[in-house]
């Protein structure tokens, strides 16, 4: 790639520069111009097409069109990186670099339970309490001019008596819907006094109240008796819902448009999402969910929801016959059914399930299609720190690239974390966005580079559907992409421990008919009596140390008794150089079944099986759904579950991982070849330090066995006290 001095300004400069860079990503060349122009212009305009909007229950984002329709490669989006760090670096950022980890913690929604803030714990007066409400409904009532049909009056500290003065009846007659969340009401009486005289209310918010939290179940009875219209409690369905509630979860009735006494004919039937996921929904069939009020429904989402069995045939048979569904996700095993196949033999209209397409579950009868049905999602208790909370789920949002010149071939991989646009695309089998990271050097050298990923459409899409990437672009099932989808949802644990218990079989059985040593014939230096030997060798320190007499060097490798050399001897090079097998080399015909650790492992697997003095191992890239199977059945007995990832073929520990997260192992495969090898967590200490002790031992022959060691030898110790801290881990 030529590069400029001066800094990029014209098209055809960026072209020049980024050529290989514009092939790489991927990106149709019909945008290259486009990205041109918003990379010299800094232009970050995804948020005038796009809106990020929370999803199960808050834990996770997607990201929503919000333009008309976007045809297929009609645009590029830029989107920054949040967060650019090396793993062994991630730990000391998130407590040193103000922000961060706060930010980090919002993107991957694990600062839920952070509104205890000091404002948040200021005690007000009654008289300021009521004073603050009172300026909240009188602005709300001004604003719907006097007919409020939506009053929010939500975390201003309201008691049992602020909400018995307001008067909200006789200033707000006509509402619809009345959110009281998070304030001091705790009394059941003064509740159901004030909410039942709204006998047209259709939905009520009382959540994080103390009446809701002491006497939740006698409250609801209460007010369900009262309030016979009410569609929608404390979120939940009721089961008087209808239009209204379902016209909720489509986006037709809001705060805009909450509607009215008399809903129009067909409100529905312009609604073509519906995302019905947690609505504590028993029965859906009424009057409301049907092909004639839904003609243009098209994704439907039914996760979470305690479906009676008695309800199941009939609701089956109703979603057949929606003209338009094509999209539906659910539990599974669930309701609907104990697989993805079972449901899709239901319900042969869909095109798609939980994300993956109906016809690749057919022609695969993968069990792990199910895999995309339950996400992976972050747990954290509420005293843990934020970056210890982010180091855990980061691992769901983490991509990848290394930056690797001759100088530094083996340097360890960047990880980025993507900025809250970027981060709120959810995966799909069949995505309609694709993502790739792209090096921008504006003065054309790799010095001024800086990094973004970019966005483009490679679907037609419209109006409020969801935009989704693949996480695993590129890999299928001969790269194990079932097994590597865990790495972010739940996937069927019964299958991968099978899959481990195959493997172990396997193992134990060639451990009783491990091969006996047979004897081989040894060549010996000595048959060449008192003659000088030549020596070959492209090691200085060898041509400088060894001076001894005997030996003599030379220059052809074909005319040396003994070659030593650091370039790998194979057969290639023996036609090239004329070596032969009567000359000494100092390498072990296919020495990389002990040299590297990949090979090692499978070595001592096929020879011995599952010796007590080697740890499990796995080699992630053959053996990974074995190594889950494993993972889980530790989970499951309770056992020490942590883990060491060692890199196939590097040396002093880099992009070497200690981890006990399943997500990480997995996602940590993007950095290059791996084994996963059960931690020891109990070894040999001195004085609370690990060491080791490193000898230098040449083998001279295995039968009988001949070796030499050198008298110089190295103890390494810690510097360190061993802990199984988990932040001792980085």
């Amino acid at each position: 790639m030529s590069a400029t001095a001066n800094r990029i300004e014209t098209y055809e400069d960026f072209v020049k520069v980024h050529g290989y860079l514009l092939a790489a990503s991927g990106l149709p060349q019909s945008l290259h111009r486009q990205l041109f122009q918003k990379l010299l212009s800094d232009s970050f305009d995804g948020g005038l097409h796009f809106q990020i909007e929370p999803t199960e229950d808050g834990r996770q984002r997607r990201l929503v069109l919000t333009s008309d329709s976007m045809p297929e490669n009609s645009d590029v989006f830029l989107i920054d990186h949040a967060w650019t760090f090396r793993l062994s670096e991630a730990s000391k950022q998130l407590r040193e670099v103000p922000g961060l980890a706060e930010r980090m913690a919002s993107i991957m929604c694990v600062d839920t339970d952070l509104n205890s803030s000091s404002e948040g714990n200021q005690v007000l007066s009654e008289g300021d309490v009521k004073r603050s409400v009172l300026e909240v409904l009188e602005n709300e009532i001004s604003e719907a001019n006097g007919n409020v049909r939506w009053l929010e009056l939500e975390e201003l500290d309201m008691d049992n008596e602020t909400l018995s003065s307001l008067g909200l009846s006789a200033k707000c007659p006509g509402l619809f819907a009345l959110s009281l969340c998070g304030n001091k009401i705790d009394n059941v009486e003064v509740v159901v006094q004030e909410v039942s005289k709204f006998k047209n209310l259709r939905a009520l918010w009382l959540n994080n109240n103390p009446v809701v939290q002491n006497r939740g179940n006698e409250l609801e009875k209460k007010v369900l008796q009262e309030l016979p219209n009410l569609e929608i409690y404390n979120s939940k369905f009721t089961s008087n819902f209808g239009e209204w509630a379902l016209g909720f979860c489509g986006g037709v009735y809001d705060k805009v448009n909450p509607g009215s006494i008399d809903l129009p004919d067909r409100p529905l039937q312009q609604v073509t999402d519906l995302d019905l996921s947690d609505r504590c929904i028993q029965n859906l069939i009424n009057k409301a969910f049907t092909p004639f009020q839904l003609p243009c429904l098209s994704y439907l989402n039914l996760r979470g929801n305690p479906l009676e069995e008695t309800s199941v045939g009939d609701l089956l048979y109703v979603l057949k016959n929606f003209p338009s569904l094509q999209s539906l996700e659910v539990d599974i095993p669930g309701p609907l059914g104990e697989s993805a196949l079972e449901i899709l033999e239901s319900l042969p209209n869909l095109s798609i399930l939980n994300g993956v397409n109906a016809s690749k579950i057919f022609e695969t009868e993968k069990h792990v299609v199910d895999s995309v049905i339950q996400p992976r999602l972050p747990e954290w208790s509420a005293d843990e720190p934020l970056a210890d909370r982010v180091i855990n789920a980061m691992w769901l949002y983490l991509m990848t690239y290394r930056l690797a010149d001759e100088e530094k071939i083996d340097e360890t991989s960047v990880l980025y974390v993507m900025d809250e646009l970027g981060s709120a695309l959810r995966h799909s089998d069949e995505p309609n966005f694709r993502v790739a990271p792209f090096l921008f050097m504006p003065e054309g050298t790799v010095a001024s580079a800086v990094s973004f990923c970019i966005l483009w459409p490679i679907k037609n899409i419209e109006k409020g559907y969801e935009c989704t990437r693949d996480y695993l672009f590129g890999i299928g099932e001969d790269k194990q992409r079932s097994a590597r989808l865990t790495a972010w949802f739940h996937t069927p644990e019964k299958y991968f421990i099978r899959e481990y218990e195959k493997h172990r079989k396997n193992l134990q059985a060639k451990s009783l008919t491990s091969p006996s040593m047979e004897s081989c014939p040894t060549k010996s230096l000595n048959d060449s009596e008192s003659r000088t030997l030549r020596v070959y060798s492209d090691i200085p320190q060898v041509e400088e140390l060894l001076t001894r007499p005997e030996f003599v060097f030379t220059t052809d490798p074909k005319d040396a008794d003994i070659i030593w050399t650091g370039e790998q001897v194979d057969e290639d090079m023996k036609k090239a150089t004329g070596i032969t097998d009567y000359q000494f080399i100092n390498q072990f015909p296919y020495e990389a079944c002990i040299v590297m650790k990949h090979h090692l492992a499978e070595t001592v697997q096929k020879a011995l099986g599952s010796p007590e003095w080697m740890q499990p191992t796995y080699n992630l890239e053959t053996h990974l759904s074995q190594l889950i199977g494993d993972y889980c059945v530790r989970k499951r007995d309770g056992l020490n579950n942590l883990w060491i990832l060692k890199p196939w073929n590097m040396a002093r520990t880099i992009d070497t991982t200690v981890t006990d997260n399943l997500s990480a192992i997995i996602r940590l495969m993007e950095t290059g070849p791996k084994i996963c090898q059960k931690y020891i967590e109990h070894p040999a200490l001195f004085k609370g330090k690990k060491f080791d002790i490193r000898y230098i031992v040449l083998l001279r022959s295995l039968n009988p066995l001949e070796i030499f060691l050198s008298d110089t030898f190295w103890v390494r110790l810690a510097n360190n006290q061993y802990s199984l801290d988990k932040h001792s881990f980085f």
